[in-house]
């Protein structure tokens, strides 16, 4: 085992080496990117999330027996059993704590009808009541009120034959986890005032293809929502199967994001669609995606509050640290392998989302019936959420929320002025809708083979700025900062002749 000194030395030369990486290729031009300074009313919202409280949300879901989304339907359920009496729970829940805070929050059902179908793989087949529940923690601020950013976890479960409505599916894993982190970020989150929106959502369907966040991402974008960015937790709970510790790691968590833009954020014909990717393609900005820039921003507000090791490294090289803090580990995926989540359907109308994700699911806990097979138990039971490690998901949440909610907007119309093709980088952008007049500006750079930003250079107030600094070398990105250090989602700038 390599020794902790040792170790220590080897992130060092790592830190140091992508230092001279950056520094070769930007002519030693800029500084350092540092943690932003922790705000007092956030950290302090942090120290509020409970383990406790994550845990009595997460068995009170487990006591609805069995939450499929088709349970809406059935006459003969158990009293306070099934998917209609969670959403009436969640609701009620949401109420509760709108009421603690002299009721600064606005409950709301978005409830339809999913028409069913006989299609062989359908898994609804008959027309199916959806209520997706959320509540909306409006922003203080009139200028930026219309801003969102909205957190969301999936309310309903299921065992091993999606049409099992009756029989257990506790899904405390999959997924009263994520809806757990949702409830608890209102209930610490609503404490406090932010200019801009926060939106605390449980959606339905999940399981059965994505339905209640397909319908609500299309009554965001139908109503015109201002929504800056989607954190779906699903599968967070942290597993606890005894001799899975080798391989379960609690101090991560993955955030799944798209690199490349989905079709929903190109708006006219497919020819532009084409002309779109193809100029992707060229500026080699297959990284860029808004989506995979929320993923940064999580990561950059981690380093400001879960900071004790002060290095952060690639989760997928050897550790370098004897005790890391927790932290999220950007998965250049847009999902699993070959899987989707309810951000998938944010993706799809054009909003910036990301999935988190706990480090390694535990497919024994996943859409299982309750069972003991060769000694193997399976089944998504309680006893193997660890709340802890919920907590901590949750804390990097409203971290994040509080953080891009504190935050002006993203800078507007972003673009790199092409005129003069040479080895300076000169940048043009806009304020963002409602910025105040003292909103200053951070250009970030990344050297083309690094995950994150790296260095970076203020321009104060001003919305231009020229820099020695070759295009051709780097990835530049732009955001806007308050007068408190709060950092808005870096923005990638686009060519443009003037």
């Amino acid at each position: 085992m390599v020794s902790y000194r040792c170790r220590i030395v080897l992130v060092f030369v790592a830190f140091a080496f992508t230092m001279q990486q950056t520094q070769a290729q930007t002519g030693s031009y800029g500084a350092p990117i540092l943690p932003a300074k922790a705000d007092p009313a956030i950290a302090g919202a942090l120290k509020q999330v409970s383990a406790e409280r994550i845990h009595a949300t997460i068995e009170k879901l487990v006591s609805f027996n069995n939450r499929s989304t088709l349970s809406s339907m059935e006459t003969d359920l158990a009293p306070g059993t099934g998917v209609t009496a969670a959403a009436d729970w969640i609701a009620a829940e949401f109420g509760r704590i709108s009421a603690d805070c002299g009721g600064c929050l606005e409950v709301k059902r978005d409830t339809f009808t999913e028409p069913g179908s006989d299609a062989p793989n359908s898994r609804i087949r008959k027309p199916t009541t959806l209520t997706n529940v959320y509540a909306v923690l409006k922003g203080a601020d009139p200028a930026q009120a219309a801003r969102r950013v909205l957190v969301t976890g999936h309310y309903d479960s299921r065992n091993s034959d999606n049409f099992n409505t009756h029989d257990a599916a506790p899904g405390a894993n999959d997924d009263a986890s994520g809806v757990a982190v949702s409830i608890e970020c209102a209930r610490v989150l609503s404490k406090l005032k932010f200019p801009s929106t926060i939106v605390f959502v449980a959606v339905a369907g999940e399981e059965q293809g994505l339905n209640g966040s397909r319908h609500l991402a299309k009554l965001a974008k139908a109503e015109g929502w201002q929504l800056e960015a989607v954190l779906n937790n699903d599968i967070v709970g942290g597993d606890t199967t005894p001799g899975q510790a080798e391989v379960e790691d609690k101090t991560a968590v993955r955030v799944f994001s798209e690199g490349v833009p989905s079709p929903g954020i190109f708006e006219g014909s497919a020819d532009k669609s084409a002309d779109v990717l193809r100029q992707i393609h060229g500026l080699g900005s297959d990284s860029d995606a808004p989506s995979r820039e929320l993923a940064r921003a999580m990561v950059d507000v981690d380093h400001t509050y879960f900071p004790e090791s002060g290095i952060h490294t690639k989760h997928f090289t050897a550790t370098v640290t004897t005790k890391e803090p927790f932290h999220p580990v950007m998965i250049f995926r847009a999902d699993r392998y070959l899987r989707g989540g309810d951000h998938t359907s944010f993706n799809l109308e054009g909003f910036t989302a990301v999935r988190i994700t706990e480090w390694r699911e535990n497919f024994d806990h996943q859409h299982q019936n309750i069972r003991v097979e060769n000694g193997v138990q399976y089944g998504d039971l309680l006893k193997y959420v660890d709340f802890d490690y919920v907590a901590n998901v949750a804390r990097l949440n409203a971290a994040t929320l509080a953080t891009l909610a504190s935050a002006p907007g993203v800078p507007q119309n972003v673009h790199i002025l092409t005129a003069a093709l040479d080895n300076n980088t000169e940048l043009a952008w806009e304020a963002p809708l409602g910025a105040s007049a003292n909103t200053a500006y951070e250009v970030v750079w990344r050297a083309t083979e690094l995950p994150d930003w790296t260095t970076f250079v203020s321009a104060g107030t001003k919305t231009t700025i020229k820099l020695p600094v070759s295009k051709d070398n780097v990835v530049f990105g732009v955001r806007s900062v308050d007068a408190a250090g709060h950092r808005s989602i870096a923005v990638l700038p686009m060519p443009a002749r003037k």
